[in-house]
């Protein structure tokens, strides 16, 4: 099974220990850590959705037009375009970036949040409206005849696309499909639709846990074999383990004194399964560090594996033992980390996943 590394890019410098400063859309900022992550070997870079930020679909096009070869991964969230209409702009995007588009679906696990936009359902009807968005997003990317739908949530008729997505060398007839959410409503759906299934950092007992539930669910529709699994962390890594414990010690203080105390309770399933973890102790798993996670009430990817670049390869590769094709990684100085996450880390573990895969053939040769 091969492995892909996704990076970040935002639309300015800011993180759990850095404010954000300057303009809310800094150009030479999206231009200079998107180059970086191509000439590091990212495979491809996630550019966010927040309902106070800048629209991620022009970021990644600006991001695309600075770059030649990495692809991105586009956040979307369901139910603020109509589908169809949303089918095109992504398949006119993939085209203008060359076909190095994926959209991640998030269909969101915060009330407030979707409220500042106008979204006042319910989660698992968010999840039902998401069913119904991506029966008919495809439908868009691949009818070559008019085609009606009527649901609950949506209806259209006699509707036909000029503009496809460009053909993917695996064969796949559209843009890949990324999909976040751990209630059982997001499992659901991410059976049928999900062509890559996100995670975040938990520990590896429970990302067993939920492979096996998405790969039941995706049996359903036939598609056990089709679906892979992403996870995202914030690796850690210094020369030494004592170097890198220290390094992850700063960060708490820092973000201590940014974000400060008094954190709701999420309400989204999957910060709470990292709460969950939290609850275990500050360290599972021999590396996984979850302290940030407890600080900020996991509020989206704040766990992390902390030790040097080969403790924490090992880690990561255990995670791919376990079924996980896809590692999200970025950092808390995010220029700085993906530096060194491409110089130290990425090339470790894709050389053993490598030597991993060549074995079985090495050893029949033999």
């Amino acid at each position: 099974m091969p492995v892909e590394f996704i990076g970040y890019v935002a639309p300015r410098e800011s993180s759990e220990i850095i404010a954000p400063s300057g303009p809310a859309i800094d150009r030479s900022w999206i231009s200079t850590v998107a180059q970086a992550h191509e000439q590091l070997g990212f495979d491809r870079a996630l550019v966010a959705y927040g309902s106070s930020s800048a629209d991620a679909q022009q970021v990644v096009a600006y991001a695309a037009h600075e770059t030649t070869r990495l692809n991105f991964m586009l956040a979307h969230r369901p139910g603020f375009v109509f589908p169809t209409l949303a089918a095109r702009q992504l398949a006119t995007l993939d085209h203008f970036s060359e076909g190095r588009l994926a959209v991640h679906i998030i269909s969101g696990g915060n009330d407030a949040e979707q409220q500042r936009d106008g979204d006042y359902l319910g989660h698992d009807e968010r999840y039902e409206r998401t069913d119904e968005y991506l029966d008919i997003v495809r439908q868009t990317w691949t009818r070559q005849e008019p085609f009606d739908f009527e649901g609950r949530h949506y209806r259209l008729q006699d509707n036909l696309s000029t503009v496809k997505p460009l053909p993917r060398l695996n064969g796949q007839p559209h843009v890949p499909i990324y999909f976040g959410g751990s209630s059982e409503a997001a499992i659901r759906v991410a059976g049928k639709h999900a062509d890559v299934y996100a995670l975040w950092g938990e520990p590896l007992e429970q990302v067993r846990e939920t492979i096996a539930r998405v790969r039941a669910a995706a049996a359903e529709h036939g598609r056990e074999r089709h679906v892979r699994f992403s996870l995202s962390l914030r690796p850690i890594i210094a020369a030494t383990e004592a170097a890198a414990w220290e390094k992850a010690q700063s960060i708490l203080e820092r973000a201590r004194a940014l974000v400060g105390p008094g954190r709701q309770a999420p309400q989204n399933v999957g910060s709470q399964r990292l709460l969950e973890a939290a609850s275990r102790g500050k360290v599972v798993d021999t590396r996984l560090w979850t302290e940030l996670s407890a600080l900020t009430g996991a509020a989206g990817n704040s766990t992390s594996l902390v030790g040097t670049p080969e403790q924490v390869a090992e880690s990561l590769l255990a995670y791919h033992e376990a079924g996980v094709s896809t590692f999200l990684i970025r950092g808390f100085t995010p220029l700085q980390d993906a530096l060194d996450y491409g110089r130290h880390l990425l090339p470790l573990v894709r050389e053993e996943v490598a030597r991993r895969e060549a074995a079985p053939a090495l050893a029949a040769a033999a």
